[in-house]
């Protein structure tokens, strides 16, 4: 699916990023694909796709301070 029109990114290219980089900001993703933000409407759609990414990252990681926490 498009989360991004105006540099035509998919879901995949934004999990893609945040799987192969960690990214933690929505700049860092962008950086990471090789454009930048334009009109700005994506940016709720790639914060939940790198928060889905980072959650289940984080809830397989033994050593996590926030895994521990839960």
């Amino acid at each position: 699916m498009i989360i991004c029109s105006c540099n035509v990114l998919s879901d995949q290219d934004v999990r893609s990023a945040v799987d192969a980089k960690r990214t933690r900001s929505i700049s860092q993703v962008y950086g990471c694909l090789g454009c930048r933000p334009k009109c700005g409407h994506c940016a709720r759609a790639i914060r939940r796709l790198m928060d889905e990414a980072l959650g289940s990252a984080c809830a397989s990681c033994n050593g996590c301070a926030r895994s521990s926490e839960s």
